[in-house]
């Protein structure tokens, strides 16, 4: 009796859970046999990889380069250190250091790009609506023509995109390309308002371009101002890196400093003091950072 139960109940439980798939399934749209919706699959090492060379603008290089790169660097890194501290402790954190240092170049240059092409759309939406209302271009073609003469950040993602649009005509393709190589907030809300007012058209698409460009351009004067307050604190970071290796050098010149930091007590000391300096360093430009609004209109892992 006690099994006849039990068997009943689990089938209860099993058929609940089958009305709940069928039920997300049709009216929520998710898949999958989860009791939530399906997440989205990290996309491969390689793949994730090459969109961060896309973005930094550096694609045409291949990851073997950049590895050699990195080991050359770390490699004259971990001299250098070996020849002021006389140690292996703090050559293997000095060439771990320097190795990392490409690496933060290279992130750099990412944000960079980011806030070339930021400051670059209000005046890139603003030809556009000229382009579109006073000479009579279509959409797709005054947002390729108006982009070739923005900066140098936006004009690779744009000839990309001129690519993808000489062999499709697809506009949203296009877009996606342009989205996909400066991976932002902005040019997603700036994409995705011109593919709106392509797909929809009608009178009013000045007035949505002119809204458009009016908003880029506070939300430029805005990030201008936040800059402008950090730009004191950016070159006093740079005291994070030069005290101590001052420090380190000062102490080199008295007595047998050079000695001293040979021996496994000064090792030791070395290794905490350049953990400290880069702990340090990383800290000061993540709490500088500027908060990033969050991309909401497209999924930077879905690529066309």
């Amino acid at each position: 009796m006690a099994d006849r139960r039990a068997l009943v109940a689990l089938c209860c439980v099993v058929a609940g859970y089958g009305v709940h798939l069928v039920y997300t399934a049709f009216v929520l749209g998710w898949r999958g046999i989860a009791p939530g919706p399906a997440r989205h699959r990290p996309q491969p090492a390689g793949r994730r990889t090459r969109r961060w060379l896309e973005q930094v603008g550096i694609d045409d290089v291949q990851v073997v380069e950049i590895a050699a790169v990195l080991a050359t660097v770390g490699a004259l890194g971990a001299l250098s250190a070996g020849v002021v501290f006389g140690g292996p402790v703090a050559a293997a954190m000095g060439g771990l250091l320097a190795a990392l240092t490409p690496l933060a170049s290279y992130r750099r240059r990412r944000q960079q790009r980011r806030q070339a092409s930021q400051d670059a759309w209000p005046r890139v939406v603003e030809e556009i609506r000229l382009l579109v209302g006073s000479v009579g271009r279509s959409i797709p073609q005054a947002t390729l023509e108006a982009g070739r003469g923005g900066p140098a950040e936006l004009r690779s993602a744009i000839d990309a995109a001129q690519r993808e649009w000489s062999l499709t005509t697809d506009f949203p393709r296009t877009l996606t390309v342009i989205r996909r190589r400066l991976a932002d907030a902005s040019t997603d809300m700036v994409c995705e308002t011109l593919l709106i007012a392509h797909e929809v058209g009608g009178t009013d698409v000045d007035r949505r371009l002119a809204a458009l460009a009016a908003d880029r351009r506070a939300d430029l004067e805005a990030r201008k101002d936040a800059r402008a307050r950090l730009a004191g604190v950016r070159f006093a970071r740079r005291f994070t890196l030069l005290v101590p290796l001052g420090m380190a050098a000062a102490g080199m010149a008295i007595g047998d400093g050079r000695a001293a930091y040979a021996t496994p007590e000064g090792q030791v000391l070395v290794l905490c003091g350049l953990v400290a300096t880069a702990l340090c360093w990383f800290w000061a430009g993540r709490i500088m950072r500027l908060p990033a609004p969050p991309r909401v209109f497209i999924d930077d892992g879905a690529a066309p």
